[in-house]
Protein backbone atom coordinates (compact mmCIF):
# COMPACT_ATOMS: atom_id res chain seq x y z
CA UNK A 1 0.00 0.00 0.00
CA UNK A 2 0.84 3.49 -0.22
CA UNK A 3 0.93 6.75 1.63
CA UNK A 4 -2.41 8.92 0.74
CA UNK A 5 -2.34 12.80 0.76
CA UNK A 6 -6.06 14.10 1.24
CA UNK A 7 -6.45 18.02 0.67
CA UNK A 8 -9.51 19.78 0.93
CA UNK A 9 -10.74 22.19 -1.66
CA UNK A 10 -9.68 25.82 -1.23
CA UNK A 11 -12.94 28.32 0.17
CA UNK A 12 -15.80 28.14 -2.36
CA UNK A 13 -18.83 30.47 -2.57
CA UNK A 14 -19.78 31.15 0.44
CA UNK A 15 -23.23 32.78 -0.09
CA UNK A 16 -24.39 29.72 -1.76
CA UNK A 17 -27.28 27.63 -0.48
CA UNK A 18 -27.36 24.70 -3.19
CA UNK A 19 -24.99 22.84 -4.62
CA UNK A 20 -24.45 24.20 -8.31
CA UNK A 21 -24.14 27.59 -6.99
CA UNK A 22 -21.68 26.49 -4.05
CA UNK A 23 -19.20 24.67 -6.63
CA UNK A 24 -16.60 27.81 -7.72
CA UNK A 25 -13.71 28.98 -5.52
CA UNK A 26 -13.36 31.89 -4.21
CA UNK A 27 -10.39 34.40 -5.06
CA UNK A 28 -9.23 33.18 -1.66
CA UNK A 29 -9.55 29.58 -2.19
CA UNK A 30 -7.83 30.10 -5.29
CA UNK A 31 -4.78 31.92 -3.19
CA UNK A 32 -4.93 29.22 -0.59
CA UNK A 33 -4.47 26.37 -3.23
CA UNK A 34 -1.47 28.62 -4.41
CA UNK A 35 -0.01 28.42 -1.46
CA UNK A 36 -0.32 24.98 -0.80
CA UNK A 37 1.33 24.19 -4.07
CA UNK A 38 4.31 26.61 -3.32
CA UNK A 39 4.87 24.94 0.19
CA UNK A 40 4.58 21.23 -1.22
CA UNK A 41 7.37 22.48 -3.74
CA UNK A 42 9.38 24.50 -1.10
CA UNK A 43 9.66 21.49 1.24
CA UNK A 44 10.17 18.85 -1.53
CA UNK A 45 7.11 17.10 -1.31
CA UNK A 46 6.87 14.88 -4.25
CA UNK A 47 3.83 12.78 -5.48
CA UNK A 48 3.68 9.95 -7.80
CA UNK A 49 0.16 10.23 -8.74
CA UNK A 50 -2.81 13.07 -8.27
CA UNK A 51 -6.47 12.66 -8.49
CA UNK A 52 -9.35 14.42 -7.79
CA UNK A 53 -13.22 14.45 -7.16
CA UNK A 54 -15.35 15.94 -10.36
CA UNK A 55 -16.51 18.91 -9.12
CA UNK A 56 -15.24 22.24 -9.89
CA UNK A 57 -14.16 23.74 -6.77
CA UNK A 58 -11.69 20.16 -6.71
CA UNK A 59 -10.47 20.99 -10.28
CA UNK A 60 -9.63 24.14 -9.72
CA UNK A 61 -7.96 23.93 -6.18
CA UNK A 62 -5.72 21.02 -8.55
CA UNK A 63 -5.07 23.21 -11.47
CA UNK A 64 -4.19 26.34 -8.68
CA UNK A 65 -1.53 23.76 -6.73
CA UNK A 66 0.21 23.13 -10.00
CA UNK A 67 0.59 19.62 -8.95
CA UNK A 68 2.96 19.24 -12.38
CA UNK A 69 0.75 15.89 -13.11
CA UNK A 70 -1.75 14.59 -14.39
CA UNK A 71 -5.04 14.74 -12.55
CA UNK A 72 -7.36 11.63 -12.71
CA UNK A 73 -10.85 12.74 -12.18
CA UNK A 74 -13.19 10.59 -10.61
CA UNK A 75 -16.61 10.89 -9.25
CA UNK A 76 -16.22 8.52 -6.18
CA UNK A 77 -14.13 11.62 -4.31
CA UNK A 78 -17.13 14.36 -4.95
CA UNK A 79 -18.48 15.61 -2.01
CA UNK A 80 -21.47 14.61 -0.60
CA UNK A 81 -25.11 16.86 -1.70
CA UNK A 82 -25.17 18.81 1.68
CA UNK A 83 -27.36 21.51 0.43
CA UNK A 84 -29.58 18.92 -1.29
CA UNK A 85 -30.08 16.63 1.84
CA UNK A 86 -30.52 20.07 4.01
CA UNK A 87 -33.21 20.89 2.34
CA UNK A 88 -34.84 17.36 1.68
CA UNK A 89 -34.21 17.45 5.80
CA UNK A 90 -36.28 20.86 6.13
CA UNK A 91 -39.12 19.94 4.09
CA UNK A 92 -39.47 16.52 5.55
CA UNK A 93 -38.82 17.16 9.50
CA UNK A 94 -38.84 20.52 10.25
CA UNK A 95 -34.96 20.91 10.36
CA UNK A 96 -34.27 24.48 9.40
CA UNK A 97 -31.52 24.90 6.85
CA UNK A 98 -28.31 26.62 9.13
CA UNK A 99 -27.60 30.16 8.21
CA UNK A 100 -24.72 30.48 10.41
CA UNK A 101 -21.70 28.81 11.49
CA UNK A 102 -23.04 28.04 15.35
CA UNK A 103 -26.66 26.60 13.80
CA UNK A 104 -24.20 24.37 11.33
CA UNK A 105 -22.13 22.97 13.84
CA UNK A 106 -26.00 21.68 15.57
CA UNK A 107 -27.43 20.97 12.51
CA UNK A 108 -24.31 18.40 10.92
CA UNK A 109 -24.96 15.53 13.50
CA UNK A 110 -28.70 15.60 13.42
CA UNK A 111 -28.48 15.50 9.11
CA UNK A 112 -26.02 12.71 9.16
CA UNK A 113 -27.99 10.56 11.90
CA UNK A 114 -30.97 11.32 9.68
CA UNK A 115 -29.78 10.57 6.90
CA UNK A 116 -27.43 7.56 8.54
CA UNK A 117 -31.24 5.83 9.87
CA UNK A 118 -32.58 6.14 6.22
CA UNK A 119 -35.05 9.16 6.85
CA UNK A 120 -34.18 11.43 3.83
CA UNK A 121 -36.44 9.98 1.31
CA UNK A 122 -35.37 10.98 -2.04
CA UNK A 123 -31.43 11.22 -1.01
CA UNK A 124 -29.51 11.56 -3.74
CA UNK A 125 -27.24 8.81 -2.41
CA UNK A 126 -27.16 6.46 0.83
CA UNK A 127 -25.02 6.77 3.91
CA UNK A 128 -24.22 3.65 3.09
CA UNK A 129 -23.20 4.14 -0.80
CA UNK A 130 -21.49 7.32 0.60
CA UNK A 131 -19.43 5.19 3.15
CA UNK A 132 -18.89 2.54 0.21
CA UNK A 133 -17.58 4.29 -2.27
CA UNK A 134 -15.06 6.65 0.01
CA UNK A 135 -13.60 3.21 1.48
CA UNK A 136 -13.20 1.84 -1.81
CA UNK A 137 -11.69 4.72 -3.93
CA UNK A 138 -9.53 5.28 -0.50
CA UNK A 139 -8.20 1.27 -0.76
CA UNK A 140 -7.69 1.19 -4.37
CA UNK A 141 -5.89 5.01 -4.88
CA UNK A 142 -3.72 3.30 -1.66
CA UNK A 143 -3.15 -0.03 -3.91
CA UNK A 144 -1.30 1.50 -6.19
CA UNK A 145 2.61 2.82 -7.23
CA UNK A 146 3.76 5.61 -4.97
CA UNK A 147 2.70 8.67 -3.20
CA UNK A 148 -0.87 9.84 -4.29
CA UNK A 149 -2.13 13.00 -3.73
CA UNK A 150 -6.73 13.69 -3.82
CA UNK A 151 -8.18 16.78 -4.07
CA UNK A 152 -11.32 16.14 -2.55
CA UNK A 153 -13.77 17.50 0.15
CA UNK A 154 -14.29 18.07 4.04
CA UNK A 155 -17.07 15.48 4.12
CA UNK A 156 -15.51 13.07 1.92
CA UNK A 157 -12.00 13.55 4.20
CA UNK A 158 -14.32 12.93 7.14
CA UNK A 159 -15.57 9.46 6.03
CA UNK A 160 -12.21 8.33 4.99
CA UNK A 161 -10.91 9.09 9.16
CA UNK A 162 -14.85 6.94 9.90
CA UNK A 163 -13.86 4.07 6.84
CA UNK A 164 -10.04 3.92 8.58
CA UNK A 165 -10.56 4.39 12.17
CA UNK A 166 -14.19 3.45 12.78
CA UNK A 167 -15.63 6.95 14.05
CA UNK A 168 -19.26 6.46 15.26
CA UNK A 169 -21.30 9.37 13.87
CA UNK A 170 -20.70 12.26 16.53
CA UNK A 171 -16.90 12.10 16.20
CA UNK A 172 -17.52 11.75 12.42
CA UNK A 173 -19.33 14.97 12.29
CA UNK A 174 -16.89 17.07 14.51
CA UNK A 175 -13.95 15.70 12.29
CA UNK A 176 -16.08 17.12 9.34
CA UNK A 177 -16.80 20.50 11.21
CA UNK A 178 -13.37 21.09 11.57
CA UNK A 179 -11.50 20.24 8.43
CA UNK A 180 -10.47 23.92 7.08
CA UNK A 181 -10.34 24.74 3.81
CA UNK A 182 -7.07 23.39 1.42
CA UNK A 183 -6.06 21.39 4.65
CA UNK A 184 -3.55 18.18 4.44
CA UNK A 185 -4.17 14.79 5.41
CA UNK A 186 -2.38 12.02 5.79
CA UNK A 187 -3.38 8.32 5.70
CA UNK A 188 -0.04 5.94 6.38
CA UNK A 189 -0.07 2.15 5.03
CA UNK A 190 0.48 -0.24 7.92
CA UNK A 191 0.58 -3.92 7.79
CA UNK A 192 -3.05 -3.94 9.29
CA UNK A 193 -4.71 -1.16 7.15
CA UNK A 194 -4.43 2.58 6.41
CA UNK A 195 -3.62 4.73 9.93
CA UNK A 196 -4.43 8.45 9.75
CA UNK A 197 -0.91 10.32 10.68
CA UNK A 198 -1.96 13.77 9.79
CA UNK A 199 -4.72 15.71 10.30
CA UNK A 200 -6.18 19.21 9.33
CA UNK A 201 -2.89 20.88 8.70
CA UNK A 202 -2.58 24.33 7.41
CA UNK A 203 1.13 24.84 7.08
CA UNK A 204 0.75 27.25 4.02
CA UNK A 205 -1.12 29.34 6.21
CA UNK A 206 1.30 29.89 8.91
CA UNK A 207 3.02 32.51 7.99
CA UNK A 208 2.87 35.90 9.32
CA UNK A 209 -0.12 37.91 7.91
CA UNK A 210 -1.80 34.82 6.77
CA UNK A 211 -4.47 34.05 9.89
CA UNK A 212 -6.91 35.60 7.99
CA UNK A 213 -6.77 33.31 5.28
CA UNK A 214 -7.62 30.15 7.43
CA UNK A 215 -11.43 29.60 6.74
CA UNK A 216 -13.89 26.55 6.99
CA UNK A 217 -16.42 27.56 5.09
Amino acid sequence: MSHVTLVRHGQANTTARDEISYDRLSDLGRQQARWLGEHMRGTGERFARAYSGTLTRHRETAEEMALGLEVLADARLNELEYFTMAQLCAAQHGVAVPESREAFILHLPRLFTIWREGGLEGAPESFESFETRVGEALHEIAGGEGRAVVVTSGGLIGMAMRVTMGLGMGALAHACLAIENSSVHRFQPLATGLALTQFNAVPHLEAPGRAYARTHL
